[in-house]
């Protein structure tokens, strides 16, 4: 309904999924992202798909400022 094509709307799952996950496990969803955002694209996560389980949101590998300390 919201996006116009097929890429968009899987783009669109997939945002939605990375928030609500991040929610689940309190973190602070800005902060995550932003954090995702700034580290994956430097990660050789292709080589090596081991690398993901860090920025899983349960991984304790994560900042603390990825953590929601509120809840």
């Amino acid at each position: 309904m919201f996006s116009d094509t097929t890429k968009g709307a899987k783009a669109s799952a997939v945002v939605y999924s990375l928030v609500e996950t991040a929610k689940a496990n309190k973190l602070n969803v800005y902060m995550y992202l932003f954090y995702l955002f700034r580290k994956m694209p430097g990660t050789d996560f292709k080589t090596d798909p081991s690398l993901l389980d860090d920025f899983l949101p349960w991984s304790q590998k994560l900042p603390d400022y990825c953590r929601n300390i509120n809840h």
